[in-house]
């Protein structure tokens, strides 16, 4: 069995009051109306990238699906809406046999996204698209912001792999998130065991300072771990002296010592003496690991210490100080009659400031020049150019209500990889600048 499958053990049954209150009273009033059923095209997107940023990651694909399969309302849930008077009878009996019908098209996850991309277009009757708003923007702007931050953080690591340390600093059920997504962004491993146990991340975690603290000295400390975990374990040097740990630590498990572990100080200065003091020492495969607040200005900061992967916690799970993409779910297009063959309209909000939005029913296709290399982001509401049909870059996720797209996250992490790839290299540059490519509307 798929360790997808299992769930955890805190798994809440249903989706469904992952809602804002307003999604169901409109719903209410489209029934009593008759416009509820309606075929209607809502697309999620952000009209901007976060402050400096230079592209955006798709992040939380797979949790909008599982969302969206798990999204029905029991006994439980329809109580509560009854006993709160939240909606009428009828409603309530609509809700009761609510199965998400439609069709779902969007980016695959890994992939990169820039201003206006149609990110997810969710198509159906009104009330079941728009009954998904807020559990699908919640997965998709945490999921995304830590995916983003993560590329950025993959990117000055220079290929040293990255470890997702940040439980401890956010919601638990976060934590879980956050590490499936750093995943796909480029980090290689978590401390997480719920991450692990959920998506199968390789877990990784050897003793903190209060394992030293713990024994009468940093000697017996070291030898407790090493009898238990082996000669290969990490073993933290900076609880005390870290020359004299870091020699104690050799002396104890001897250049078959897997790695070290700088938690504080200067980092750039510590990394290079703990080296020249594991060579001289004749440990020259044992490898150094680095925390301490890090993100990726840090890690970049570090590209000429002799560092060999970085740990990341704080600065990961708050998005490096974008916590949220902002991005918006917005009708775009809706039919003119309840009558399934009606023809659909554009509609789109019209307002002033930079909170308007374009309508219709979009594709998106990205434009490459002779290289292979991004020079666009191309979105349009009519046919599709004949040079862009092969470039287009929304699949289908759900259709008639079935999950279609379902893939392992490692086919994620390699598209991202992928994707990266072929945009221009300013992309990796963490200098604040506009998005990469432009967005282009035809």
């Amino acid at each position: 069995m798929n360790a997808a499958d299992l769930g955890l053990p805190v798994d809440v049954p249903s989706t469904a009051l992952f809602t804002d209150q307003y999604e169901f009273t409109m719903v209410q009033a489209a029934l009593k109306a008759g416009t509820a059923g309606r075929r209607s095209v809502f697309e999620a997107f952000t009209r901007r990238l976060p402050e400096g940023r230079r592209y955006g990651v798709v992040g939380g694909i797979g949790r909008v699906l599982d969302a969206v399969e798990n999204f029905r309302f029991d006994a439980g849930v329809l109580g509560f809406l009854h006993d709160h008077s939240i909606v009428d009878e009828p409603t309530l009996r609509w809700l009761s046999s609510y199965r998400f019908s439609g069709d779902i098209w969007g980016y695959p996850e890994g992939e990169v996204y820039f201003p206006g991309s149609p990110i997810l277009r969710v198509e159906g009757s009104f009330a079941e698209c728009v009954l998904l708003e807020t559990v699908i923007l919640s997965i998709l702007n945490h999921d995304s912001a830590i995916a983003a931050a993560a590329s950025r953080m993959s990117t000055a690591a220079g290929g040293r792999p990255l470890i997702e340390m940040g439980a401890r600093r956010t919601h638990e059920l976060s934590a879980v998130a956050s590490s499936r997504a750093a995943y796909v962004g480029g980090f290689s491993s978590t401390s997480d065991l719920a991450a692990g146990f959920r998506y199968g991340i390789p877990t990784v975690g050897t003793s903190a300072h209060a394992f030293t603290l713990l024994h009468d000295s940093e000697r017996d400390a070291f030898r407790a771990q090493v009898d238990s975990l082996g000669r290969g374990t990490t073993l933290l040097v900076d609880t005390y002296d870290v020359a004299e740990a870091v020699r104690t630590a050799v002396e104890i498990a001897g250049p078959e010592l897997g790695a070290v572990r700088i938690d504080s100080g200067d980092l750039l200065l510590v990394a290079h003496r703990v080296r020249q003091q594991l060579d001289d020492l004749g440990a020259t495969a044992t490898k150094i690991v680095v925390t301490s607040d890090l993100d990726e200005y840090a890690i970049a900061s570090l590209a000429a210490a002799p560092v060999d992967a970085y740990g990341v916690g704080t600065q990961l799970v708050t998005g490096s100080g974008h916590p949220t993409c902002s991005m918006v779910y917005k009708l775009v297009a809706r039919a003119q009659s309840a009558d399934p063959k009606a023809p659909l309209i554009s509609v789109a909000k019209k307002s002033l400031g930079a909170k308007s939005s374009v309508g219709g029913r979009k594709w998106a296709a990205r434009r490459s020049d002779a290289y292979g290399i991004a020079e666009a982001e191309v979105i349009g509401t009519g046919a599709v150019p004949a040079e862009l049909v092969e470039r287009q870059l929304l699949v289908e996720l759900v259709k008639g209500g079935t999950v279609v797209a379902r893939e392992p996250l490692d086919a994620a992490r390699a598209r991202h990889i992928d994707a990266l790839a072929a945009l221009p290299m300013s992309a990796g540059q963490l200098s604040r600048g506009e998005p990469v490519i432009p967005t282009e509307y035809v």
